[in-house]
Protein backbone atom coordinates (compact mmCIF):
# COMPACT_ATOMS: atom_id res chain seq x y z
CA UNK A 1 0.00 0.00 0.00
CA UNK A 2 1.30 3.79 -1.26
CA UNK A 3 1.64 6.04 2.16
CA UNK A 4 -0.19 8.17 -0.05
CA UNK A 5 -3.35 5.95 0.18
CA UNK A 6 -2.89 6.34 4.31
CA UNK A 7 -4.86 8.96 5.83
CA UNK A 8 -1.24 9.83 7.52
CA UNK A 9 -2.15 13.76 9.00
CA UNK A 10 -4.98 12.10 10.72
CA UNK A 11 -3.40 9.42 11.86
CA UNK A 12 -0.46 12.10 13.75
CA UNK A 13 -3.38 14.29 15.04
CA UNK A 14 -5.25 11.86 16.67
CA UNK A 15 -3.19 8.77 17.79
CA UNK A 16 -2.73 11.12 20.63
CA UNK A 17 -6.16 10.91 21.39
CA UNK A 18 -6.73 7.40 21.26
CA UNK A 19 -3.99 7.56 23.90
CA UNK A 20 -5.55 10.01 25.51
CA UNK A 21 -8.98 7.42 25.66
CA UNK A 22 -6.76 4.29 26.27
CA UNK A 23 -4.89 6.52 29.08
CA UNK A 24 -8.48 7.38 30.98
CA UNK A 25 -9.54 3.54 30.77
CA UNK A 26 -6.54 3.02 32.80
CA UNK A 27 -6.49 2.90 36.86
CA UNK A 28 -5.58 5.48 38.35
CA UNK A 29 -3.14 4.11 40.92
CA UNK A 30 -0.96 2.69 38.49
CA UNK A 31 0.91 5.78 37.65
CA UNK A 32 3.70 4.29 35.92
CA UNK A 33 1.70 2.47 33.30
CA UNK A 34 -0.06 5.60 32.59
CA UNK A 35 3.18 7.62 32.30
CA UNK A 36 4.79 4.82 29.65
CA UNK A 37 1.37 4.65 27.93
CA UNK A 38 1.25 8.64 27.04
CA UNK A 39 4.46 8.27 26.38
CA UNK A 40 4.49 5.55 23.65
CA UNK A 41 1.83 7.02 22.17
CA UNK A 42 3.34 10.62 21.96
CA UNK A 43 6.34 8.70 20.47
CA UNK A 44 4.05 6.95 18.05
CA UNK A 45 2.54 10.39 17.01
CA UNK A 46 6.23 11.84 16.98
CA UNK A 47 7.78 8.49 14.60
CA UNK A 48 3.98 8.87 12.34
CA UNK A 49 5.13 13.09 11.88
CA UNK A 50 8.61 11.96 10.83
CA UNK A 51 7.29 9.35 8.12
CA UNK A 52 4.96 12.17 6.92
CA UNK A 53 8.40 14.81 6.83
CA UNK A 54 10.47 11.61 4.67
CA UNK A 55 7.68 11.51 2.20
CA UNK A 56 7.03 15.03 2.19
CA UNK A 57 8.39 16.91 -1.35
CA UNK A 58 10.70 20.10 0.26
CA UNK A 59 9.60 23.29 -1.40
CA UNK A 60 6.37 22.97 -3.58
CA UNK A 61 4.01 25.41 -3.65
CA UNK A 62 0.36 23.48 -2.12
CA UNK A 63 -0.50 20.98 0.00
CA UNK A 64 0.30 17.40 0.14
CA UNK A 65 -1.71 14.45 2.15
CA UNK A 66 -4.61 16.29 1.55
CA UNK A 67 -7.71 14.75 3.02
CA UNK A 68 -11.56 16.24 3.10
CA UNK A 69 -14.67 14.42 3.81
CA UNK A 70 -17.65 16.06 4.20
CA UNK A 71 -18.78 17.33 8.20
CA UNK A 72 -21.61 19.74 7.43
CA UNK A 73 -22.34 19.87 4.14
CA UNK A 74 -25.60 21.90 4.78
CA UNK A 75 -23.28 24.95 4.95
CA UNK A 76 -20.07 23.14 3.38
CA UNK A 77 -17.94 22.49 6.41
CA UNK A 78 -15.55 19.66 5.68
CA UNK A 79 -12.92 17.82 7.65
CA UNK A 80 -10.30 18.65 5.60
CA UNK A 81 -6.60 18.36 6.19
CA UNK A 82 -3.05 18.71 4.64
CA UNK A 83 0.09 19.91 4.98
CA UNK A 84 2.95 21.78 3.16
CA UNK A 85 6.28 22.80 4.05
CA UNK A 86 5.13 25.45 7.03
CA UNK A 87 2.51 23.12 8.48
CA UNK A 88 5.13 20.17 8.58
CA UNK A 89 7.79 21.64 10.52
CA UNK A 90 5.57 22.80 13.05
CA UNK A 91 3.15 19.47 12.99
CA UNK A 92 7.26 17.99 13.34
CA UNK A 93 7.98 20.75 15.89
CA UNK A 94 4.92 19.89 18.12
CA UNK A 95 5.43 15.92 18.27
CA UNK A 96 8.86 16.08 19.17
CA UNK A 97 8.41 18.82 22.29
CA UNK A 98 4.97 16.74 23.39
CA UNK A 99 6.66 13.76 23.85
CA UNK A 100 9.55 15.46 25.79
CA UNK A 101 7.29 17.39 27.77
CA UNK A 102 5.51 13.69 28.73
CA UNK A 103 9.31 12.55 29.54
CA UNK A 104 10.23 15.65 31.65
CA UNK A 105 6.70 15.13 34.03
CA UNK A 106 7.62 11.96 35.12
CA UNK A 107 9.16 12.90 38.52
CA UNK A 108 7.61 16.18 38.93
CA UNK A 109 4.01 15.52 38.57
CA UNK A 110 2.69 13.15 40.98
CA UNK A 111 -0.59 13.95 42.06
CA UNK A 112 -3.61 12.84 39.73
CA UNK A 113 -1.16 11.58 36.75
CA UNK A 114 -3.66 10.25 34.47
CA UNK A 115 -5.73 13.77 34.23
CA UNK A 116 -2.64 15.56 33.57
CA UNK A 117 -1.12 12.84 31.09
CA UNK A 118 -5.24 12.81 29.12
CA UNK A 119 -4.74 16.58 29.42
CA UNK A 120 -1.65 16.95 27.46
CA UNK A 121 -2.41 14.40 24.74
CA UNK A 122 -5.65 16.33 24.25
CA UNK A 123 -3.81 19.05 24.08
CA UNK A 124 -1.20 17.71 21.55
CA UNK A 125 -4.39 16.96 19.52
CA UNK A 126 -5.53 20.80 19.26
CA UNK A 127 -2.40 21.92 18.19
CA UNK A 128 -1.21 19.61 15.33
CA UNK A 129 -5.09 20.12 14.51
CA UNK A 130 -4.38 23.63 14.08
CA UNK A 131 -1.36 23.27 11.71
CA UNK A 132 -3.24 20.93 9.32
CA UNK A 133 -6.81 22.41 9.16
CA UNK A 134 -7.72 23.39 5.43
CA UNK A 135 -11.30 24.60 6.83
CA UNK A 136 -11.64 27.49 8.55
CA UNK A 137 -14.35 26.35 10.78
CA UNK A 138 -12.27 23.00 11.25
CA UNK A 139 -9.49 25.24 12.34
CA UNK A 140 -11.01 27.26 14.61
CA UNK A 141 -12.68 23.82 16.75
CA UNK A 142 -8.96 22.92 16.96
CA UNK A 143 -7.85 26.14 17.94
CA UNK A 144 -10.31 26.43 21.07
CA UNK A 145 -9.89 23.02 21.65
CA UNK A 146 -6.04 23.91 22.67
CA UNK A 147 -7.39 26.12 25.34
CA UNK A 148 -9.03 23.28 27.88
CA UNK A 149 -6.36 20.80 28.47
CA UNK A 150 -3.84 24.36 28.69
CA UNK A 151 -6.39 25.89 30.93
CA UNK A 152 -6.06 22.44 33.47
CA UNK A 153 -2.67 21.79 33.20
CA UNK A 154 -1.77 24.99 34.81
CA UNK A 155 -5.15 25.83 36.75
CA UNK A 156 -4.66 21.80 38.48
CA UNK A 157 -0.80 21.38 38.34
CA UNK A 158 0.35 24.58 38.56
CA UNK A 159 2.07 27.25 41.08
CA UNK A 160 0.40 29.51 44.45
CA UNK A 161 -0.85 31.67 41.66
CA UNK A 162 -2.32 29.14 38.80
CA UNK A 163 -5.94 30.55 38.97
CA UNK A 164 -5.13 34.04 38.48
CA UNK A 165 -2.72 33.06 36.12
CA UNK A 166 -5.41 30.73 34.13
CA UNK A 167 -8.22 33.33 34.59
CA UNK A 168 -6.28 35.77 32.72
CA UNK A 169 -5.10 33.35 29.97
CA UNK A 170 -8.40 32.30 28.91
CA UNK A 171 -10.04 35.63 28.97
CA UNK A 172 -7.37 36.98 27.08
CA UNK A 173 -7.18 34.11 24.30
CA UNK A 174 -11.45 33.84 24.51
CA UNK A 175 -11.84 37.55 23.61
CA UNK A 176 -9.17 37.12 20.84
CA UNK A 177 -10.99 33.76 19.68
CA UNK A 178 -14.99 34.89 19.81
CA UNK A 179 -14.24 37.92 17.48
CA UNK A 180 -12.04 35.48 14.98
CA UNK A 181 -15.21 33.25 14.99
CA UNK A 182 -17.85 36.46 13.80
CA UNK A 183 -14.77 36.98 11.20
CA UNK A 184 -14.73 33.71 9.85
CA UNK A 185 -18.83 33.29 9.59
CA UNK A 186 -18.56 36.61 8.05
CA UNK A 187 -15.86 35.60 5.70
CA UNK A 188 -18.18 32.26 4.86
CA UNK A 189 -21.35 34.20 4.22
CA UNK A 190 -19.41 37.17 1.91
CA UNK A 191 -18.21 34.30 -0.14
CA UNK A 192 -21.93 32.47 0.10
CA UNK A 193 -23.33 36.08 -0.99
CA UNK A 194 -21.18 36.27 -3.58
CA UNK A 195 -21.65 32.70 -5.38
CA UNK A 196 -25.39 32.71 -4.46
CA UNK A 197 -25.41 36.09 -6.41
CA UNK A 198 -23.22 34.62 -9.53
CA UNK A 199 -26.45 31.81 -9.84
CA UNK A 200 -24.45 28.91 -8.24
CA UNK A 201 -26.29 26.04 -7.39
CA UNK A 202 -24.74 24.87 -4.05
CA UNK A 203 -23.17 28.49 -3.05
CA UNK A 204 -21.94 27.28 0.08
CA UNK A 205 -19.44 25.02 -1.02
CA UNK A 206 -16.48 25.94 -0.10
CA UNK A 207 -17.47 28.75 1.75
CA UNK A 208 -14.75 27.41 4.28
CA UNK A 209 -12.39 26.38 2.65
CA UNK A 210 -8.95 27.62 2.90
CA UNK A 211 -7.57 27.22 -0.47
CA UNK A 212 -11.10 27.99 -2.28
CA UNK A 213 -11.53 31.21 -0.03
CA UNK A 214 -7.86 32.09 -0.69
CA UNK A 215 -8.39 32.11 -4.65
CA UNK A 216 -11.88 34.09 -4.17
CA UNK A 217 -9.60 36.89 -2.11
CA UNK A 218 -7.12 36.95 -4.80
CA UNK A 219 -9.61 37.59 -7.37
CA UNK A 220 -10.73 40.67 -5.32
CA UNK A 221 -14.07 38.78 -4.19
CA UNK A 222 -13.66 40.94 -0.77
CA UNK A 223 -13.82 44.52 -0.89
CA UNK A 224 -11.35 46.71 0.96
CA UNK A 225 -13.51 47.09 3.85
CA UNK A 226 -14.43 44.23 4.97
CA UNK A 227 -11.19 42.97 4.74
CA UNK A 228 -9.73 46.08 7.30
CA UNK A 229 -12.17 44.83 9.41
CA UNK A 230 -11.92 40.54 9.02
CA UNK A 231 -8.56 41.47 9.30
CA UNK A 232 -8.54 42.95 12.35
CA UNK A 233 -10.59 40.40 14.04
CA UNK A 234 -8.20 37.67 13.04
CA UNK A 235 -5.25 40.26 14.13
CA UNK A 236 -6.58 40.38 17.29
CA UNK A 237 -6.77 36.21 18.11
CA UNK A 238 -3.00 35.75 16.65
CA UNK A 239 -1.61 39.06 18.44
CA UNK A 240 -2.58 37.78 22.12
CA UNK A 241 -1.75 33.63 21.10
CA UNK A 242 2.03 35.52 20.10
CA UNK A 243 1.62 37.23 22.24
CA UNK A 244 2.72 40.99 20.83
CA UNK A 245 2.54 43.81 22.73
CA UNK A 246 0.13 45.22 24.33
CA UNK A 247 -1.50 42.10 24.47
CA UNK A 248 1.09 40.10 26.26
CA UNK A 249 0.85 40.25 29.63
CA UNK A 250 -1.06 37.04 30.57
CA UNK A 251 2.16 35.38 28.99
CA UNK A 252 4.89 35.59 32.28
CA UNK A 253 2.37 34.78 34.28
CA UNK A 254 1.16 31.90 32.86
CA UNK A 255 4.61 30.66 32.29
CA UNK A 256 5.70 31.19 36.47
CA UNK A 257 2.36 29.41 37.58
CA UNK A 258 2.47 26.92 35.11
CA UNK A 259 4.05 23.61 35.58
CA UNK A 260 7.70 23.04 33.77
CA UNK A 261 6.36 20.68 31.09
CA UNK A 262 3.23 22.95 30.56
CA UNK A 263 6.14 26.35 29.97
CA UNK A 264 7.75 24.12 27.70
CA UNK A 265 4.82 23.68 25.38
CA UNK A 266 3.41 27.09 26.04
CA UNK A 267 6.45 28.58 24.78
CA UNK A 268 7.55 26.00 21.94
CA UNK A 269 3.99 25.66 20.65
CA UNK A 270 1.38 27.54 21.90
CA UNK A 271 2.97 30.88 20.65
CA UNK A 272 3.51 29.83 17.67
CA UNK A 273 -0.05 29.36 16.48
CA UNK A 274 -0.42 33.09 16.43
CA UNK A 275 2.82 33.68 14.12
CA UNK A 276 1.38 30.29 12.12
CA UNK A 277 -2.16 32.05 12.15
CA UNK A 278 -0.93 34.59 10.44
CA UNK A 279 1.19 33.30 7.79
CA UNK A 280 -1.48 30.56 6.85
CA UNK A 281 -4.80 32.42 7.43
CA UNK A 282 -4.68 36.58 7.52
CA UNK A 283 -2.27 36.97 4.95
CA UNK A 284 -3.84 35.08 1.82
CA UNK A 285 -7.71 35.89 2.70
CA UNK A 286 -7.05 39.68 3.35
CA UNK A 287 -3.78 40.27 1.56
CA UNK A 288 -4.68 44.00 0.92
CA UNK A 289 -5.65 44.91 4.51
CA UNK A 290 -2.90 43.05 5.32
CA UNK A 291 -0.55 45.81 3.86
CA UNK A 292 -2.84 48.41 5.60
CA UNK A 293 -2.14 47.16 8.81
CA UNK A 294 1.19 46.32 8.37
CA UNK A 295 2.81 49.80 9.54
CA UNK A 296 1.28 49.63 12.93
CA UNK A 297 2.08 46.02 12.96
CA UNK A 298 5.60 46.53 12.19
CA UNK A 299 6.20 49.30 15.04
CA UNK A 300 4.31 46.91 17.84
CA UNK A 301 6.93 43.98 16.94
CA UNK A 302 9.85 46.86 17.12
CA UNK A 303 7.71 48.15 20.40
CA UNK A 304 7.73 44.06 21.92
CA UNK A 305 11.69 43.38 20.78
CA UNK A 306 12.74 46.55 22.66
CA UNK A 307 10.11 45.92 25.57
CA UNK A 308 10.76 42.61 26.04
CA UNK A 309 14.31 42.64 25.93
CA UNK A 310 14.60 45.90 28.95
CA UNK A 311 11.79 43.96 31.25
CA UNK A 312 13.71 40.81 31.15
CA UNK A 313 17.26 42.27 32.27
CA UNK A 314 15.40 43.46 35.40
CA UNK A 315 13.83 40.08 36.30
CA UNK A 316 14.81 38.54 39.74
CA UNK A 317 13.06 35.37 38.72
CA UNK A 318 14.62 33.18 36.11
CA UNK A 319 11.54 31.87 34.85
CA UNK A 320 10.23 35.09 34.06
CA UNK A 321 13.63 36.44 32.48
CA UNK A 322 12.84 33.27 30.21
CA UNK A 323 9.31 34.22 29.76
CA UNK A 324 9.87 38.06 28.58
CA UNK A 325 13.16 36.91 26.40
CA UNK A 326 9.96 35.39 24.36
CA UNK A 327 8.47 38.17 24.08
CA UNK A 328 11.09 39.96 22.58
CA UNK A 329 11.82 37.10 20.30
CA UNK A 330 8.70 36.67 18.87
CA UNK A 331 8.80 39.93 18.03
CA UNK A 332 11.51 39.24 15.86
CA UNK A 333 8.77 36.98 14.21
CA UNK A 334 5.80 39.21 13.45
CA UNK A 335 8.54 41.96 12.11
CA UNK A 336 9.90 38.88 9.27
CA UNK A 337 6.50 38.12 8.52
CA UNK A 338 4.64 41.66 8.02
CA UNK A 339 8.03 43.53 5.81
CA UNK A 340 6.71 41.13 3.38
CA UNK A 341 10.12 40.03 1.92
CA UNK A 342 11.24 35.87 1.02
CA UNK A 343 14.04 36.39 3.33
CA UNK A 344 12.17 38.11 6.40
CA UNK A 345 9.40 35.14 6.17
CA UNK A 346 11.94 32.71 5.91
CA UNK A 347 13.56 34.04 8.78
CA UNK A 348 10.52 34.13 10.82
CA UNK A 349 9.62 30.80 10.29
CA UNK A 350 13.29 29.55 11.29
CA UNK A 351 12.79 31.48 14.15
CA UNK A 352 9.92 30.44 15.44
CA UNK A 353 11.39 26.60 14.78
CA UNK A 354 14.16 28.18 16.65
CA UNK A 355 12.80 29.63 19.51
CA UNK A 356 10.35 26.64 20.28
CA UNK A 357 13.58 24.09 20.84
CA UNK A 358 15.70 27.09 22.59
CA UNK A 359 13.25 28.34 25.02
CA UNK A 360 11.62 24.86 25.95
CA UNK A 361 15.13 24.10 26.68
CA UNK A 362 15.81 26.60 28.49
CA UNK A 363 12.38 26.14 30.90
CA UNK A 364 13.23 22.46 31.12
CA UNK A 365 16.87 23.93 32.60
CA UNK A 366 14.84 26.25 34.95
CA UNK A 367 12.37 23.28 35.88
CA UNK A 368 15.55 20.97 36.74
CA UNK A 369 16.68 23.36 39.23
CA UNK A 370 13.42 24.86 40.66
CA UNK A 371 12.91 20.53 41.46
CA UNK A 372 15.97 20.37 43.55
CA UNK A 373 15.91 23.87 45.14
CA UNK A 374 12.23 25.47 45.24
CA UNK A 375 13.72 28.50 44.24
CA UNK A 376 13.87 30.40 40.84
CA UNK A 377 15.58 33.71 42.30
CA UNK A 378 18.93 34.44 40.38
CA UNK A 379 20.77 36.26 43.42
CA UNK A 380 20.36 32.80 45.75
CA UNK A 381 21.75 31.14 42.16
CA UNK A 382 25.25 32.07 42.21
CA UNK A 383 27.61 29.42 41.93
CA UNK A 384 25.88 26.68 40.51
CA UNK A 385 28.82 25.99 38.13
CA UNK A 386 30.95 24.75 40.68
CA UNK A 387 28.09 22.41 42.84
CA UNK A 388 26.25 21.03 39.24
CA UNK A 389 28.52 21.47 36.44
CA UNK A 390 26.68 19.21 33.84
CA UNK A 391 23.26 21.28 34.75
CA UNK A 392 25.57 24.82 34.04
CA UNK A 393 27.29 23.80 30.74
CA UNK A 394 23.59 22.98 29.19
CA UNK A 395 22.51 25.82 30.50
CA UNK A 396 25.64 28.34 28.90
CA UNK A 397 24.81 26.09 25.52
CA UNK A 398 21.43 27.06 25.55
CA UNK A 399 21.90 30.80 26.44
CA UNK A 400 24.42 30.90 23.60
CA UNK A 401 22.12 29.39 21.30
CA UNK A 402 19.21 32.07 22.71
CA UNK A 403 21.89 35.00 22.24
CA UNK A 404 22.32 33.89 18.76
CA UNK A 405 25.65 32.58 18.61
CA UNK A 406 26.98 32.02 14.86
CA UNK A 407 26.95 28.42 14.21
CA UNK A 408 24.27 27.83 16.56
CA UNK A 409 20.32 28.12 14.75
CA UNK A 410 19.36 30.97 17.47
CA UNK A 411 22.02 33.00 14.39
CA UNK A 412 20.44 31.85 11.47
CA UNK A 413 16.31 33.33 11.91
CA UNK A 414 17.37 36.75 13.40
CA UNK A 415 20.16 37.13 10.76
CA UNK A 416 17.78 36.46 7.72
CA UNK A 417 14.88 38.47 9.31
CA UNK A 418 17.09 41.59 9.67
CA UNK A 419 18.53 40.85 6.42
CA UNK A 420 15.10 41.06 4.70
CA UNK A 421 14.10 43.91 6.87
CA UNK A 422 17.20 46.02 6.19
CA UNK A 423 16.25 45.43 2.45
CA UNK A 424 12.72 46.97 3.13
CA UNK A 425 13.47 49.33 5.64
CA UNK A 426 16.54 49.69 7.07
CA UNK A 427 15.28 52.00 9.95
CA UNK A 428 13.64 48.88 11.69
CA UNK A 429 16.54 46.19 10.74
CA UNK A 430 18.74 48.69 12.36
CA UNK A 431 16.52 49.04 15.64
CA UNK A 432 16.18 45.69 15.98
CA UNK A 433 19.68 44.72 15.63
CA UNK A 434 20.56 47.00 18.81
CA UNK A 435 18.18 45.33 20.61
CA UNK A 436 20.18 42.05 19.92
CA UNK A 437 23.09 43.11 21.59
CA UNK A 438 20.55 44.47 24.85
CA UNK A 439 19.26 40.44 24.63
CA UNK A 440 23.14 39.22 24.67
CA UNK A 441 23.82 41.16 27.60
CA UNK A 442 20.52 40.13 29.50
CA UNK A 443 20.90 36.86 29.25
CA UNK A 444 24.97 36.35 29.98
CA UNK A 445 24.43 38.82 32.94
CA UNK A 446 22.01 36.28 33.89
CA UNK A 447 24.22 33.35 33.27
CA UNK A 448 26.99 34.95 34.79
CA UNK A 449 25.38 35.60 38.17
CA UNK A 450 24.02 31.70 38.30
CA UNK A 451 26.66 30.14 36.90
CA UNK A 452 29.91 31.77 38.31
CA UNK A 453 31.10 33.40 41.89
CA UNK A 454 31.24 32.19 44.88
CA UNK A 455 28.86 29.01 45.88
CA UNK A 456 25.57 30.95 48.01
CA UNK A 457 24.36 30.27 50.86
CA UNK A 458 21.15 29.13 49.96
CA UNK A 459 23.08 26.97 47.65
CA UNK A 460 24.76 25.59 50.52
CA UNK A 461 22.29 25.56 53.07
CA UNK A 462 20.56 22.71 50.38
CA UNK A 463 23.68 20.50 50.96
CA UNK A 464 23.27 16.98 49.37
CA UNK A 465 19.68 17.76 48.25
CA UNK A 466 21.47 19.85 44.83
CA UNK A 467 22.47 17.10 42.86
CA UNK A 468 23.57 17.31 39.38
CA UNK A 469 21.35 16.37 36.06
CA UNK A 470 19.72 12.95 36.00
CA UNK A 471 20.01 10.68 32.65
CA UNK A 472 16.48 10.93 32.11
CA UNK A 473 16.60 14.93 32.64
CA UNK A 474 19.95 14.74 30.45
CA UNK A 475 17.75 13.08 27.35
CA UNK A 476 15.02 15.51 27.45
CA UNK A 477 17.63 18.08 26.76
CA UNK A 478 20.49 16.25 23.70
CA UNK A 479 17.66 16.17 21.02
CA UNK A 480 17.05 19.79 21.17
CA UNK A 481 20.55 20.77 21.66
CA UNK A 482 21.22 18.59 18.87
CA UNK A 483 18.78 19.82 16.51
CA UNK A 484 19.61 23.93 17.98
CA UNK A 485 23.26 22.04 16.27
CA UNK A 486 21.63 20.77 13.34
CA UNK A 487 19.75 23.86 12.18
CA UNK A 488 22.72 26.04 13.11
CA UNK A 489 25.44 24.52 10.77
CA UNK A 490 22.37 23.34 7.85
CA UNK A 491 19.36 25.83 8.06
CA UNK A 492 18.64 25.02 4.54
CA UNK A 493 17.12 21.60 6.08
CA UNK A 494 14.20 24.45 7.03
CA UNK A 495 14.29 26.61 4.95
CA UNK A 496 14.25 24.58 1.96
CA UNK A 497 11.52 22.94 3.60
CA UNK A 498 9.24 26.21 3.69
CA UNK A 499 10.24 27.65 0.37
CA UNK A 500 7.25 26.94 -1.30
CA UNK A 501 4.86 28.42 1.63
CA UNK A 502 7.06 31.38 1.37
CA UNK A 503 6.49 32.01 -2.04
CA UNK A 504 3.24 31.22 -2.02
CA UNK A 505 2.46 33.32 0.94
CA UNK A 506 4.31 36.44 -0.73
CA UNK A 507 2.60 35.72 -3.78
CA UNK A 508 -0.98 36.08 -2.30
CA UNK A 509 -0.10 39.10 -0.36
CA UNK A 510 1.51 41.24 -3.24
CA UNK A 511 -0.32 40.02 -5.83
CA UNK A 512 -1.47 43.10 -8.43
CA UNK A 513 0.32 44.90 -6.06
CA UNK A 514 4.10 44.33 -6.17
CA UNK A 515 4.83 48.33 -5.34
CA UNK A 516 3.05 48.20 -1.87
CA UNK A 517 6.91 47.20 -0.97
CA UNK A 518 7.25 51.56 -1.83
CA UNK A 519 5.53 52.18 1.66
CA UNK A 520 8.56 51.33 3.69
CA UNK A 521 10.81 52.74 1.47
Amino acid sequence: MNVNDIPIVSLVVFLPLLGALVVAFLPGKRTDLIRWTALGFALAAWVVSLILLVGFTPGRPGFEYDQAIDWIPLFGIQYKVGVDGLSMAMVVLTTTLTWISILASFRPIQNRVKEYMVSFLVLEVGMTGVFVALDLFLFYVFWELVLVPMYLIIGVWGGVNRIYATIKFVLYTLVGSLLMLVAILATAFTYFASQSNAGVTDPWQGAFDLEVLTRFAGGGGFDPTFQFLAFGAFFLAFAIKVPMFPFHTWLPDAHVEAPTAGSVILAGVLLKLGGYGFIRFALPLFPDAAQTWAPAIIVLSLIAIIYGAIVALVQPDLKKLVAYSSVSHMGFVTLGIFVFQPQALQGAILQMVNHGLITGALFLLVGVIYERTHDRTIAKMSGLGARVPVYAAFFGFFVFASVGLPGLSGFVGEFLTLIGTFAVQPWAAVVATFVMILAAGYLLWMFQRVAFGEVSDFLKGLGGHLTDMRPVEVFTLVPLGALVVVFGLFPGLILDLVDGSVTQTLNAVLQGAPVALGLWR
